[in-house]
């Protein structure tokens, strides 16, 4: 079986769809696609599909729904070899033995088939521990994989009650996360220009994130756009302050000290003043921005096109209309994409 719910829930068995078009099947489905080979309690899908509260005869309408599920199912399954059993099956590939019931709930078994948020967790995963290693080509390789799996928002067209809506909140701050290391991994690479046709606009989307802000500003920095930079802070702060009324953190003001320092030497020594360094150090902009890589901190210059990574493939960021996320990622990533900003001008 093949899952697809990045962009829109899609699921084919063999080739052929079994996706329901009826609004609640559809969203009994697609809670089952989010937890498969799990079993998913009666009452979940019941609060999924009556957030106030369960009418009389729930179950009884829950159970139609698996029904017609079961039913798209089997016609797949005959439609696509008369239900061969694949790999690792047991048992005879029937409607009841994808869609398993279970004491007190049901189970979606899928298979050995392709389900697209496996592979952007594996994708993520390996990208991880590459920007752990140092191994920024192959990172940006990997998380640029995994972004571009995306084809739109998680469970679009899906009538998301309150199991489905956490899940969605949970996928997109893990895109979230995986998208700030990317732009880490680009920035270590020397690649501040090419992502500047990207960086304000998620910017802008994700308006309250500070990886982002500060990933912004220092390519913007490493450009000699010392204004638009310090504009990107300003921002920031104004529109923390009218959303939760509070300032930038410590790392992020650091940044902008930072921004004014490098601002008044390259002005003092466009009036003879004080000659400019070729390079901004890590260590000037404190601890909290010291850098994961080294390449992070060396000049631009002296990234080769060998430490380019010739081969990465395109990311597609998709429409405007993106949900608000929370502004922390998951899995301590928020802190890691801010530990890896370092500025080499």
């Amino acid at each position: 079986m093949d899952v697809h719910i990045l962009g829109g829930l899609s699921v084919r068995e063999g080739g052929v769809s079994i996706t329901p078009t009826a609004a609640a099947p559809r969203q009994v489905l697609a809670l089952l696609t989010a937890f498969a080979g799990q079993v998913v309690p009666v009452t979940v899908l019941t609060e999924e599909l009556w957030p106030s509260g369960a009418p009389r005869g729930a179950r009884t309408e829950l159970a139609t729904h698996i029904a017609e599920l079961r039913a798209l199912i089997a016609r797949a399954l005959h439609a696509s070899e008369g239900g061969d059993a694949p790999a690792g099956w047991t048992e005879e590939r029937t409607a009841d033995a994808v869609l398993v019931s279970l004491p007190g709930g049901y189970r979606l078994d899928t298979g050995v088939g392709a389900h697209d948020i496996g592979q952007f967790e594996r994708a993520a995963g390996a990208g991880y521990r590459a920007m752990d290693a140092g191994d920024l080509a192959r990172a940006s390789m990997r998380l640029g994989e995994a972004l571009s799996l995306w084809r739109g928002d998680p469970y679009a067209g899906v009538a998301a009650g309150p199991c489905l809506r956490r899940e969605i909140e949970r996928l997109e701050t893990a895109r979230l996360s995986v998208l700030d290391q990317w732009v880490e991994a680009q920035l270590g690479l020397g690649r501040h220009e090419e992502i500047l046709s990207e960086l304000p606009g998620l910017a802008a989307r994700y308006a309250t994130n500070e990886p982002l802000q500060a990933h912004l500003m220092v390519a913007l920095l490493r450009c000699g756009r010392h204004e638009e930079a310090l504009a990107v802070y300003e921002r920031l702060r104004s529109v923390l302050h009218r959303e939760t009324g509070m300032e930038p953190s410590a790392r992020l003001r650091r940044l902008q000290h930072s921004v004014l320092a490098v601002r008044h030497t390259r002005v003092g020594a466009a009036t003879g003043g004080p000659t400019p360094r070729t390079g901004v150090p890590a260590a000037a902009f404190g601890p909290a921005y010291a850098t994961t890589a080294a390449v992070a901190a060396a000049p631009v210059t002296t990234v080769t096109a060998a430490a380019r990574g010739e081969g990465t493939p395109p990311v597609i960021w998709y429409g405007p209309a993106v949900p608000r996320v929370p502004g922390q990622p998951q899995g301590g990533r928020a802190d890691t994409a801010l530990k890896g900003v370092a500025v080499a001008v």
